[in-house]
């Protein structure tokens, strides 16, 4: 969207879907317009980012899209140039595989470059799975803490979980974390054996999705359920 070389375009940060459904049923309206209205976009996968966008806005017009890639592969070098357009008075979107852009996602180093060249950043409401499974667990909203993914290596993993148990207890803190979808049933066991029997653990999987499953329970009753979260997003969380 042009608006002239006398002022600069903004930095608009774009949420999608958590997986395979209709946008419009989990995204407001406002993100179909703003998508309408840009043509230059930052996002991880340019395939995966056109069909989203087609989807959304079906008569937007695919030729006229400029799509920038940010992922592990980016040179760090260009990504400064992704901003360009907003000098020239045009709106670039940064658009998430899954979820909100910047929040376990990439994005945030663009947004660090936006502020510093004085470009407005302006952030979209959408679903979020580390929000979403918060607010559904039952567990302390209050103090929380996001670590991303544990080690792999079994013995630093369970490390790492007694650590975030033991951070827990110490500040009543709500600890939440991912894991690569083909390992949940792995570490879902770890957890299991690792953690103390009385403390809560709350498994959200496929949030949004007709399978969605958001379960808390303290960690000895979950023996009694069996769970197989082999490749379905998930998001685990836990208060000691």
């Amino acid at each position: 969207m042009s608006k002239g070389n006398t002022s600069k375009g903004k930095l608009y940060m774009i949420p999608t879907t958590l997986g395979d459904n209709e946008p419009l049923e989990v995204l407001p309206l406002s993100i179909k317009r703003t998508i309408e209205e840009i043509d230059y976009f930052i996002v991880e996968n340019e395939k995966t980012a056109r069909r989203f966008i087609k989807k959304i806005s079906p008569r937007k017009s695919q030729p006229s899209l400029q799509l920038y890639s940010l992922n592990k592969f980016t040179d760090q070098a260009v990504i400064p140039s992704f901003l360009d357009p907003c000098f020239q008075g045009n709106n670039v979107g940064i658009i998430s595989e899954a979820g909100c852009p910047g929040i376990a996602d990439p994005g945030a180093d663009v947004v660090a470059l936006a502020h510093e060249k004085g470009i407005q950043v302006v952030p979209l409401v959408g679903p979020s799975s580390i929000t979403l499974a918060l607010m559904a667990s039952g567990l302390n909203g209050q103090n929380f803490a996001f670590n991303g993914y544990l080690p792999i290596e079994t013995t630093d993993r369970k490390k790492a979980i007694k650590q975030f148990e033991r951070l827990s207890k110490e500040k009543y803190q709500t600890q939440l974390f991912i894991e690569t979808p083909y390992r949940n049933n792995t570490l879902f066991s770890e957890l299991l054996k690792t953690l103390s029997k009385e403390t809560r653990l709350c498994v959200a999987a496929d949030i949004t999705l007709a399978t969605e499953f958001i379960s808390t329970k303290k960690v000895k009753n979950w023996s009694l359920q069996e769970l197989d979260l082999h490749k379905r997003p998930a998001i685990f969380l836990i208060q000691a």
